[in-house]
């Protein structure tokens, strides 16, 4: 997988590539060049007192020396530059694909794995370009290079690298076969420790009202201890590895000066190539042990790669029509024998409701926890596709309709509302960014949400932290709630969004409701009767399936469902 992904990213930089590939060539040949130099100045000038040899070669040697300096220095910057650009560019293709994601995908992988992959996956898929771009070439030519220029000073002594090279290889093969599998579960583990961490930091109030903070520690601690244990188990490979090749290096820096002695000894080499074939030696070996640290890097990005390929190569369920079809305004909404079954599941979640909703009235959904009230409801945004049957808004199936289209025309305030990090105004200007300041106060005014906002310390400007986690339950609706009513779309969807409000504020705010909506469809889910009982109509769920329909009194003498809700709630309340 992982050279699938670096050739999809990099093909936008080939001309990048190039100018990296030519500084990496450059800096080879002249660190090649320099051994010979060195042996040149010592054979020619040294060992015969010619100063005028020593000063000739020392000056070339400087220039090749600088030549060199400055193509390392440009084609690291060159090499940082490309792998920073494909870094950038994958994050932002794991973005945008997730955001095409249906509900379904999204729980498939995972918040956190999802973050994970958008992060530290791309990340050390990104580390390997940077250091792939300049060892992984580099060691090749410094190699090959390497070994012809020593064949060149000596061919008897080359009988080491015969040896040396060989003995490296098999000792880098054996450990990357261990370390490919420790990669992906590192992987996988890491998925872990950020899901738990996710959890307890989101759900502290939950933690600390039940006293489970050691339960908690404790349950970090064994994903924490799960990842140290895999992540020591690399460790032990990587110090296993480099003292074997550095004794791998050693030996063969000892066989080069035992053996080259007596050949210097005897006349057949000069002390001069002696020191370049050391030199080359060292070359070679040491671009060896730089390609070993990609090499043990690559299995680790390759299983990121998989992790990174399986997002980007995910088909979502939720797909824009090929020739989308514009909707009638003022249609309303319409579910057809509307079906739906979550994956694996034994039995559908909805079957067979059918029912519609008209502008300028009010329906309400009701129904036991688990009648699949939220599930029904994401079916009109497209959030998830009906597996049976059909969903009209303005007179046509949603699944035929552009989504933006749709979305424009469809404002949903979801069971938890969230609020995005910025202000009460970045906050509700989600819902229309050219909504002015008389607008957003309208909204609050409806939302019945004016009074706290203005007594914010800088009112629409007020800071919103992540999550509205600075406001309580019931402002957050109100807040949410608003951003809708900026909006003015076609559709409104409540989907309890009224549960943390008293009932006096829910009784204030639905009738301002009514009068802002007088042209739209509203539809409200709520477990309160009190929320629903005014509404034109009311659909009763039971088990997926409508055992019901119509006003609060007609409900109360035909639905036995509808009865004991009613009955139930009264009950709780005296």
């Amino acid at each position: 997988m992982l050279t699938p992904l670096l050739r999809r990213f990099l093909r936008p930089y080939a001309r990048w590539l190039v100018v990296v590939l030519v500084l990496l060539l450059v800096q080879a040949m002249t660190s090649l060049y320099l051994p010979t130099l060195n042996a040149r100045l010592i054979d020619e000038g040294v060992t015969q007192g010619d100063l005028h040899r020593v000063w000739t070669i020392g000056g070339w040697m400087l220039l090749v020396s600088a030549v060199l300096a400055v193509a390392t220095v440009a084609g690291v910057y060159w090499s940082a530059r490309t792998a920073m650009a494909v870094g950038r560019d994958m994050r932002a293709a794991v973005f945008l694909t997730v955001e095409g994601f249906s509900a379904r995908e999204v729980n498939a992988f995972g918040t956190p794995s999802l973050i994970t992959r958008n992060t530290n996956d791309v990340q050390q898929v990104q580390m390997v370009v940077l250091l792939g771009l300049t060892i992984m070439v580099l060691g090749p030519v410094t190699m090959v290079g390497g070994i012809v220029m020593a064949l060149r000073q000596d061919v008897g002594l080359s009988a080491v690298l015969i040896v040396a090279l060989p003995v490296m290889a098999g000792v880098i093969g054996l450990q990357v076969r261990r370390l490919l599998p420790l990669f992906r579960s590192m992987q996988v583990k890491i998925d872990t420790i950020t899901s738990v961490l996710r959890e307890q930091i989101t759900g502290v109030r939950v933690v600390r009202a039940f006293v489970k903070e050691e339960h908690e520690t404790a349950r970090f601690a064994d994903a924490n201890a799960d990842l140290t244990g895999t992540a020591l188990q690399v460790t032990r490979v990587f110090a296993l590895l480099m003292p074997m090749l550095m004794a791998v290096l050693n030996l063969s820096s000892v066989a080069i000066m035992w053996f080259g002695a007596h050949r210097v000894d005897d006349g057949a080499l000069q002390i001069g190539q002696l020191t370049a074939f050391l030199s080359y030696m060292m070359q070679i070996l040491l671009a060896v042990m730089m390609a070993t640290m990609m090499v043990v890097m690559v299995p680790r990005a390759a299983a990121c790669a998989e992790r990174i390929c399986a997002v980007l190569d995910t088909e979502p369920t939720v797909r824009e029509p090929a020739l989308p079809v514009l909707a009638t305004p003022g249609l309303g909404v319409e579910l057809v024998d509307v079906g739906f079954s979550y994956p694996g599941a034994e039995r559908p979640v909805l079957s067979g409701v059918s029912f519609t909703l008209r502008p300028g009235a009010t329906t309400a959904i009701v129904g036991s926890t688990g009648a699949g009230k939220t599930t029904l409801v994401n079916l009109l945004p497209r959030l998830y596709d009906v597996t049976e049957g059909r969903v009209l808004v303005g007179g046509v199936d949603v699944r035929e309709q552009g989504l933006e289209a749709l979305w424009a025309s469809i404002a949903l305030c979801p069971q938890k509302p969230f609020l995005f990090r910025g202000t009460v105004a970045s906050n509700l200007r989600f819902g229309d960014p050219e909504a002015t300041d008389d607008d957003l106060w309208r909204a609050l005014e409806v939302a019945q949400a004016r009074d706290f906002v203005e007594a914010m310390e800088g009112g629409l400007e007020a800071e919103i932290v992540q999550g509205g986690a600075n406001l309580s339950g019931g402002q957050r609706q109100r807040l949410a709630i608003a951003r809708a009513v900026v909006k003015r779309p076609a559709v409104y969807v409540f989907d309890d969004s009224f549960s943390a409000l008293d009932y006096t504020t829910d009784a204030r705010l639905r009738a301002a409701l009514r009068e802002c909506t007088r042209d739209a469809v509203v539809l409200v889910v709520a477990q309160r009767v009190s929320t629903v009982m005014h509404a034109e109509r009311i659909v009763v769920l039971d088990e997926g399936r409508v055992v019901g329909i119509g006003t609060h009194d007609e409900l109360l003498e035909t639905c036995t469902t509808y009865e004991e809700i009613v009955s139930s709630q009264l009950a709780a309340a005296a």
